[in-house]
């Protein structure tokens, strides 16, 4: 049985976890709410506990020294477990349970709240809870999600585990009110437009325009960029410019007449949207019952 001299106060552990995982003290102190100070000195008293420097220090960037790496993956899998051992307690007690889903902005609006109706019928012991991010999953706290929701490929980050659930393809959209001021019957005609840009999706014209074989419309076209995805949605749907409006995802805007596309193609493939969640909660039924869901609804199969 572990001795408990032999482990380091919990608040120096989440302090080393924290900053590990986002590479900046201060980062790890937002995260925390404490101050930069707090989790510098909680490391330098973890570093004198252990013997050893864990991380070496480059100005603001903490960077892991090899024993500082390994003792990061090790405490990365304690707090999964304790998390996923906190998961199961809760769900002992016949209560509603809370599954939390960290998913993208612009697919938790367009895609998966239209859906979740559908989920809470099949489901109505489950209370969902849905937090929009595009941070990196590997940065997301310890315990903040159960499953993530984003647009990447395996292999995952360590520790975790998920598979694709829906394909993407992306085709230019715009309003009906645009297109009948200015038609668009070929790839060319874009260069008569704004084309819309999301910092979220860099380089995504660039890939369509030449696999339309129209590579230097980009340089004709006007441009203007957000932040997020959404955002150039909104701004096509306004008449402000055409966006890359990837399918499934527009497919109720289409419906509705909100959006036209107005060429047949190519419709590009682009990374498709992944489930992932850390392996100790993998078995867990409410997150296996979820992830089996999305696979249902995006009609993937594992």
């Amino acid at each position: 049985m572990t001795n408990r001299r032999d482990l380091p106060p919990l608040s120096a552990l989440k302090a080393f976890e924290a900053a590990a995982r986002l590479g900046s003290a201060t980062a790890a102190a937002r995260e925390l709410f404490v101050t930069h100070g707090a989790v510098s000195r909680q490391i330098r008293a973890l570093e004198d506990w252990a013997g050893t420097r864990l991380f070496d220090r480059a100005g603001k960037r903490l960077k892991l020294t090899d024993a500082g790496g390994a003792y990061r993956d090790a405490v990365a899998v304690a707090f999964d477990g304790i998390a996923a051992a906190s998961v199961r307690l809760r769900a002992s007690t016949g209560t509603s349970r809370l599954l939390i889903v960290n998913a993208l902005p612009t697919f938790a609006m367009r895609w998966l709240l239209p859906r979740l109706a559908q989920f809470q019928r099949l489901e109505p012991r489950v209370e969902l809870k849905l937090v929009t991010s595009d941070e990196e999953v590997a940065r997301l706290a310890h315990g903040s999600y159960h499953v993530a929701i984003r647009r990447e490929q395996a292999p995952w980050p360590a520790g975790l585990t998920g598979a694709a659930f829906l394909a993407e393809r992306e085709i230019p959209v715009a309003a009906p009110s645009l297109l009948d001021r200015l038609p668009v019957t070929s790839p060319a005609d874009l260069a008569r437009h704004t084309l819309l840009h999301a910092d979220t999706r860099p380089g995504a014209w660039t890939r369509w325009l030449d696999a339309a074989g129209a590579a230097d419309v980009e340089a004709q076209a006007g441009r203007q960029h957000f932040d997020h995805f959404y955002l150039a949605l909104q701004a096509a749907s306004d008449g402000i410019g055409i966006a890359l409006g990837p399918l499934p995802i527009v497919e109720d805007d289409l419906r509705a007449h909100r959006l036209v596309a107005p060429l047949a193609g190519p419709a590009l493939p682009s990374r498709p949207y992944c489930w992932l969640t850390p392996q100790a909660l993998a078995s867990d039924p409410a997150v296996s019952g979820f992830c089996a869901w999305l696979e249902t609804q995006g009609g993937e199969k594992r």
